[in-house]
């Protein structure tokens, strides 16, 4: 079975990150992270980004950024940024309500997604999207999660957020079959545990069915890595996420 690497989105460490970067990346590679996904720079180059990353041996599996930077002349500098950090996941974690207040709406950000897809073909880039809990409140009775991936082409990356989703009321089967239904689409997933009991749950602690999951991915989804994201915290955020990795490597990853 292939193996997937493990990454780590940096959003759940950002106090950290924002008081020491390269110290707080030295910890995330010493706990056996394999990459990072970025949310914010800290103020860093995309040069001393990669730099930092490549002495501590971490891969970049993505960024989350805003879809303003995706938008008329200021995709080419998000390109060229992502091009010398050595990205090719550009992801979209939020879009304004009026981008999402009704069917329309979503088709009409699918139709934009495709658009920005194609243009970062080229580049040997995508765009993704990343959900919270709304894009799986009915509109109208069809699910916007539904809307949007069936009217976006392959290279729009469905970067699903296991938590969020379940958090939304998708149960663990329902994660599944979206896994499922969109086969080859998430090339990477947000790993976030979901309990309904213990809401400082690291993963797997709570209601996620991990390893058919993992197994969907490795074998449906097209995934090329698993990014854990911790945003509840029942120690601090560094120890919450060792033993998110910990918890994962007992799982066989």
């Amino acid at each position: 079975m292939v193996k997937i690497p493990i990454a780590l989105q940096l959003y759940s460490v950002r106090e950290d990150c924002a008081r020491d970067l390269r110290k707080t990346l030295e910890e995330v590679a010493s706990m056996g992270y394999e990459g990072v996904e970025f949310a914010g720079y800290y103020g860093r180059s995309a040069g001393e980004l990669r730099d930092m990353l490549r002495d501590l041996g971490l891969k970049v599996a993505g960024t989350h950024i805003g879809i303003d930077t995706l938008l008329g002349d200021k995709l080419k500098q998000t390109v060229e940024f992502n091009k010398m950090l050595g990205n090719r996941f550009l992801i979209v974690p939020w879009i304004p309500e009026n981008m999402r207040s009704s069917k329309e709406a979503w088709l009409r950000t699918a139709k934009l997604f495709n658009e920005i897809a194609g243009k970062l073909k080229p580049e040997g880039m995508y765009i993704g999207y990343h959900n919270h809990h709304i894009e799986f409140k009915p509109i109208n009775g069809e699910i916007p999660w539904d809307i949007f991936f069936s009217a976006t082409v392959q290279e729009v990356v469905m970067q699903l957020d296991t938590g969020n989703a379940m958090h939304g009321g998708v149960s663990a089967d329902g994660i599944l079959e979206i896994v499922k239904r969109y086969p080859k689409r998430a090339l990477t997933v947000h790993v976030k545990e979901y309990s309904s009991k213990n809401p400082l749950a690291l993963i797997g602690e709570g209601d996620m069915k991990w390893r058919e999951f993992f197994h969907l991915c490795e074998t449906v989804g097209g995934t090329e890595w698993y990014i854990v994201e911790q945003e509840s915290y029942a120690y601090k955020p560094l120890e919450c996420v060792k033993r998110c990795v910990e918890n994962l490597r007992k799982m066989g990853l």
